[in-house]
């Protein structure tokens, strides 16, 4: 569904998008990503124009009808009357063309082979897009964390300023330390005001991923992270790489390359065009007479060395991409594991020790300075460190949240089929 067929909908369907894009969990985006996302029209469109060219590479060559009329001679005959009674020779007939050399067999296997590179190319592009998916919409849920740390952030130095302002009033404490803090506040309500505008950012990229632009303002990412204290098991390398798209593609325009070039040597084997034909005499109709007639080239100039030549070219090209494809595929799913390992890795630090320890620390010193046992700075300092903490970690969770849909993507055996199939979520 478009953006403009939604724009179209009556008010009822329009406020129920807007209702699931207010609360949009990652099932939901991936119900719109299918439906809507402009990178999957496309690779739809490249499947069903490999199925026309199917349509054409099967059909078989059309008959020509051909008429032609000879020693016409107007002064004879009765120049008034039927055309019939004119001195002329008239002839109709028909031609076919046989193609020898299994050539139509072997147009279709070539059809058949990009078909299913086609639909493996509209697979590469739907696995490439729903990583986009996932790292769009983790990107804002991570927007969104930093939203809200932002403003306890900014909401805890408002506090603290205003505590130290009373105390600036009894005397408790100096101008200087009061200025250091209001600065320090001041930065925190900035950062607040940034973080509101990265998350319009990742709004947006996640709307048009999932082909919602014009609400997307109204995207609200639901759904939390994934957790990371399993340890994803290892996948089996020579079985991911064979069941990748891009490998399947890249497999299939060798075969389609193989089909190509046995076509190509298939020019070699001479075509037959045989033909029918009716002869009109004057006269008497006894005198008409029927024929048939062969026409077969003669290969005296040339023989398709270059038609040969440029598909044993084409052949190397295909087979030679084919393990370039292999090679980056290999390399993507041992990256796409080490930046997951990494990724758990930091995220288990995070939850099992970094947090508590920075809000253990800024509530100590907090403690200490209410007490008069720290200076204004100390304070500062460890605000600052658990300000710095919490975006750390959530920006952590989302390198987490991104690196395992990478890795599960990079794994997972493609899904060929129909465009229509395709388009399922």
């Amino acid at each position: 569904m478009s953006v403009a067929a939604v724009a179209a909908e009556p008010p009822a369907a329009q406020a129920s998008l807007s209702s699931d894009l207010e609360q949009l969990t990652l099932r939901q985006a991936e119900i719109f990503f299918a439906a809507r996302n402009r990178e999957l029209q496309f690779g739809r469109r490249l499947v069903e124009g490999a199925e026309a060219d199917r349509l054409s590479a099967s059909a078989r060559p059309n008959p020509n009808v051909f008429a032609n009329t000879g020693k016409f001679n107007s002064r004879q005959g009765s120049y008034n009357g039927d055309l019939r009674d004119k001195q002329m020779d008239t002839v109709f007939g028909v031609q076919q063309l046989f193609e020898r050399g299994n050539k139509r067999e072997l147009r279709m296997d070539i059809a058949d082979s990009v078909i299913q590179a086609n639909r493996g190319d509209f697979a590469e592009i739907r696995r490439q897009q729903k990583v986009a998916l996932y790292a769009a919409y983790y990107d804002l849920v991570a927007a969104q964390e930093r939203v809200r740390i932002a403003a306890e952030t900014a909401a805890s130095f408002q506090k603290t300023l205003n505590a130290v302002e009373r105390r600036l009033k009894a005397g408790d404490i100096s101008a200087a330390d009061v200025a250091r803090i209001r600065v320090d506040a001041l930065r925190a309500q900035n950062d607040a005001r940034t973080a509101v505008a990265e998350r319009a950012k990742a709004q947006t990229q996640l709307a048009y991923v999932i082909g919602a632009e014009r609400d997307a303002v109204r995207i609200k990412a639901t759904d939390g992270w994934p957790v990371a204290g399993v340890d994803p098991a290892e996948a089996e390398i020579d079985k991911a790489l064979a069941g990748r798209a891009d490998v399947l593609a890249a497999q299939a325009r060798v075969t389609a390359a193989e089909k190509n070039r046995e076509l190509a040597r298939a020019l070699r084997t001479r075509d037959v065009t045989g033909a029918v034909q009716f002869e009109h005499f004057p006269g008497d109709f006894s005198n008409n007479t029927f024929g048939v007639g062969v026409s077969i080239p003669l290969f005296t100039n040339y023989y398709y060395e270059g038609e040969i030549r440029r598909a044993e070219v084409d052949l190397s090209l295909a087979r030679e991409n084919y393990e370039r494809v292999r090679a980056l595929a290999l390399g993507e799913i041992v990256a796409r594991r080490a930046d997951l390992d990494a990724a758990r890795e930091r995220v288990q630090r995070f939850e099992g020790a970094l947090l508590k320890e920075a809000q253990r620390a800024a509530d100590a010193a907090e403690f200490a300075y209410s007490r008069g046992a720290i200076g204004v700075m100390d304070l500062l300092d460890s605000q600052r460190q658990l300000y710095a903490t919490r975006l750390e970690a959530a920006g952590t969770q989302a390198d987490y949240a991104k690196s395992l849909a990478s890795w599960q993507a990079a794994i997972a055996a493609a899904e060929l089929g129909t465009a229509e199939a395709g388009s399922q979520p």
